[in-house]
């Protein structure tokens, strides 16, 4: 039987206080590399907002994004399930029979929310709208997200019944006059405002996340801190869109605590893979992948292995760093286990709760695996301390992990 939801707003008081479960706000950046940010090494661009939610929540160390591909590696993050898993192909990332964290979140009794770049398809079956998100404002293609100053951006709204594209008119005619990455934390804190566990919507959480297209090799904001820098203007405009999305992602961090949100909210920030060279762009300028090898789309550690900070003040001890292995795919488990609600059936991932927490016994994944697309892909499988890796037809070459030693 369905719950009613037509009771009167005034009779809402005599209710029963609902579970008090956490919402979730899951902040995924586009090619942040391990040693982009501040609480990873980076020095030369400051990340205070992130180095903020690090201190006060836990900080991973051996954390890795779902695939060298974005596409596959952002299917394995909503879907929890390892690309190879997923039954996706080079043009269709994520099947249309593919179930979402979003959709289990709303079908568990969460509001859900996406902002900013989908990239996962552009046909009715498999948009934002159809895979679990009530609301949708942002970008459904990786080209679409990448004009950082495009006059228009999609819009779809399930309770309300609008499916639309939204014209930006400061950016009519080359204007520039809003850099659009920068609406996605202005659109959540909307969001957080308008949808309050509180009484009056019997203290219904929400899924929000929050996926910013940057940094990429782009249009920068053109308000910047490094104007007076003697780098060179691609290092600047890649530092500015960086600074950017700190600032971002603090506004967002400031509407949870405005509105008496931040103990009671998981908050997940991650990257969707390793730092992307694009253009005159160079990661390596910045140190970007930190002590790793490689970049975006390789199977080294420095195109797989990125940031993964979570905060969850209710349960969490602030300042913690681990060296847990784990991947994109224990979102969606962890996600389930905080919601009180069953994971599928069908998950390659664990929960992390007894990591976030320290207690209740932690699952242990006995190997990871990733490749790459192409007739003759790049592999690499990470099994304890040991990674094995095979790029192309060359002979396999293991290597092990010197600062770390797996019991």
């Amino acid at each position: 039987m369905r719950a009613q939801t037509n009771i009167p707003r005034s009779s809402v008081t005599n209710r029963p206080p609902a579970p008090r479960r956490p919402s979730i706000v899951l902040i995924v950046a586009d090619n942040i590399g391990y040693g982009d940010l501040g609480c990873y090494g980076q020095t030369k661009v400051k990340t205070p907002n992130l180095d903020k939610l690090a201190s006060e929540g836990i900080r991973f160390t051996s954390f890795y994004a779902g695939s060298p591909d974005d596409q596959a590696s952002r299917a394995s993050l909503l879907t929890g399930l390892e690309p190879r898993h997923i039954g996706a192909s080079f043009s269709h990332p994520l099947p249309v029979d593919a179930v979402t964290v979003a959709a289990l979140l709303k079908e568990g009794g969460f509001h859900t929310a996406l902002l900013g770049e989908w990239n996962l398809g552009d046909t009715a079956p498999v948009e934002p709208d159809t895979k679990g998100f009530e609301e949708f404002a942002g970008f459904l293609s990786q080209s679409h997200a990448r004009d950082y100053f495009s006059d228009n951006l999609y819009r779809q709204n399930i309770p309300l019944g609008t499916n639309r594209l939204v014209t930006i008119p400061e950016n009519w005619n080359s204007g520039e006059g809003r850099y659009m990455p920068d609406f996605v934390g202005e659109g959540a804190g909307n969001y957080i405002r308008i949808h309050v566990p509180d009484r009056f919507n019997h203290y219904t959480p929400f899924f929000l996340c929050l996926a910013y297209p940057v940094p990429h090799n782009g249009t920068p904001p053109h308000d910047t801190p490094f104007a007076a820098e003697s780098w060179p203007q691609p290092a600047k405009d890649r530092a500015t869109m960086i600074a950017h999305l700190d600032n971002s992602i603090g506004d967002v961090l400031t509407s949870l605590a405005q509105w008496k949100m931040d103990t009671n909210t998981m908050v997940i920030f991650t990257s969707i893979g390793g730092a992307q060279p694009e253009g005159a762009m160079d990661p390596k300028f910045f140190n970007s992948s930190g002590p790793l090898r490689g970049q975006a789309g390789s199977v080294y550690e420095g195109g797989i292995r990125v940031p993964m900070i979570i905060r969850w003040p209710a349960k969490i001890k602030p300042g913690q760093v681990t060296d847990f292995p784990c991947a994109a795919w224990d979102i969606l488990p962890t996600a389930m286990e905080i919601a009180f609600l069953k994971p599928p059936q069908k998950t390659d991932g664990f929960s992390l709760m007894p990591v976030l927490t320290g207690k209740g016994k932690t699952n242990v994944h006995e190997s990871f695996t990733w490749e790459t697309h192409g007739d003759i892909p790049d592999r690499a499988t990470r099994k304890r301390n040991f990674k094995f890796i095979q790029i192309g037809t060359n002979a396999p070459a293991v290597y092990e992990d010197q600062h770390r030693r797996d019991e």
